[in-house]
């Protein structure tokens, strides 16, 4: 049988093949670096059941995209406090939920992300990070300029690896800046130049300000592989020590990063100078990070191993500050169980991490901890001194386990469990009391 408009003896013509399934933007932490402007096409839209969320079509190049994320999180605790004598165990809940609206008008965007952030459990109060009640976590406008894009408001940054500038993801209320920023395209870069200041979240209903004592400012490039950055921080009260007074501080920083043959590495070196108090600063950190995929392997395994060396300071009675300053670095730094900051440190970091069938997911990691001058002390995350260096003479300061697992039960919910435990090391027996830190972290995370 011959169909009409063929040759006789002539090839078929090939069928064309069927379209693919349209493929959503990656989810992020930020939201609003998420490009849903492809759902303009209605078809694309009935892919899945959040299409009509993510375009609204308001009439003529006006459009609004819609979003949430409810994350419930229940950390328990022995032994909290880096294993002191006297730190009771502890259990709380985190809940939060943090809507989205983003608004285009043409070149004109609106973007606003309000948080519902309560605590329950928090002993012995409730702090800032654990609930901020009902506040504007994000609320910026911005201009599409072409090959620059300018930004003011409210609006979370994260910059790189977030080594310096992060969300502060993983506790219940995340970081936030006010200010201004401007993004260059320039060839194949892309430059964030920011002058901004971090806002400093309450505990009640929309009383979150403005912090009047600390400024940040800066301009970070990203090439192919590389990232160049140059930050400037301001803090009216800074504390170091027992020594207290103004810093400014100027921060300079290269990293290197990519993937070939199954390997992939992440190499990042910042060095810092400036004033603090009545002397100069003079402090610096090296992050390495070399990987491996296994994919022949059962589940695939990928295999890190991170190490970490970060200046402190050498010398507690004279006038220069050797201690470097994270500035305002991720969350869970080293881990769901993250005890000891990124302040005078050594670490050493294995993880390996798999995919099983159906979605799920699972890691194990250990974690070593040393202090790099054994003048100065032991920091947290947010850079407080939990330990002085007193008379001790011991830089190790302990080592933790890990274990996680992790369920992309839908496309929008995961589920997630962890298990950690941390050992005093010598310096913290010598300094104190310990006792093992044991942590159980369980969360639910909806998110479209």
């Amino acid at each position: 049988m011959v169909l009409a408009g063929q040759v006789a003896g002539s090839t078929p013509p090939p069928v064309p093949p069927a379209p693919e399934a349209w493929q959503a933007p990656t989810l992020s932490i930020t939201r609003y670096d998420e490009d849903w402007s492809d759902l303009a096409d209605a078809e694309k839209r009935a892919h899945h059941w959040t299409g009509p969320f993510k375009y609204i079509p308001l009439g003529g190049d006006a459009w609004l995209s819609t979003g949430v994320e409810v994350r419930l999180r229940s950390e328990s605790f022995a032994n909290n406090a880096l294993g002191n004598a006297a730190s009771a165990d502890d259990a709380y809940l985190w809940t939060r939920a943090l809507p989205y609206a983003d608004l285009h008008l043409g070149r004109v965007r609106a973007f606003a992300q309000p948080i519902l952030a309560y605590a329950a459990g928090v002993r012995p109060a409730n702090g800032p990070i654990d609930q901020t009640r009902t506040d504007l976590l994000q609320g910026f406008a911005e201009l599409d300029l072409g090959a620059v894009t300018l930004r003011g408001g409210r609006q979370m940054l994260s910059l790189g690896t977030e080594r310096l500038i992060g969300t502060r993801y993983g506790p219940n209320v995340p970081l936030a800046f006010d200010g201004v920023r401007g993004i260059v395209a320039v060839g194949r870069a892309k430059i964030s130049l920011l002058a901004v200041a971090p806002v400093a979240p309450r505990l009640g209903t929309f009383d979150d300000r403005t912090s009047p004592t600390k400024k940040l400012w800066g301009a970070y490039a990203v090439l192919p592989g590389l990232d160049l950055y140059y930050l400037g921080y301001r803090n009216r009260a800074a504390q170091f020590g027992t020594r207290t007074g103004r810093e400014l501080r100027h921060s300079v920083g290269a990293r290197v990063y990519g993937a070939r043959d199954n390997w992939h590495w992440n190499v990042e070196g910042v060095a810092q100078f400036g004033r603090f108090a009545d002397g100069p600063i003079a402090a610096w950190t090296l992050g390495t990070e070399l990987g491996r995929t296994l994919p022949n392997l059962p589940f695939a395994p990928d295999a890190v191993l991170r190490f970490n060396v970060i200046s402190g300071d050498g010398h507690a009675g004279d006038r220069r500050l050797g201690t470097f300053n994270a500035l305002f670095p991720k969350g869970k730094y080293f881990g769901e169980l993250s005890p000891i900051g990124p302040y005078n440190l050594i670490n050493l970091n294995p993880r390996i991490a798999g995919t099983f069938a159906h979605g799920v997911s699972a890691s194990i990691a250990g974690s070593a901890y040393w202090r790099y001058s054994a003048a100065d002390g032991v920091y947290d995350v947010p850079g407080n001194l939990l330990r002085p260096p007193g008379t001790s003479r011991a830089r190790f300061i302990g080592k933790q386990i890990e274990g996680a697992i992790a369920w992309q039960a839908t496309a929008e919910l995961e589920l997630s469990a962890s298990l950690s435990f941390f050992e005093a090391g010598r310096f913290l027996r010598e300094t104190g009391a310990p006792r093992p830190i044991r942590m159980i972290g369980l969360e639910s995370n909806f998110r479209f």
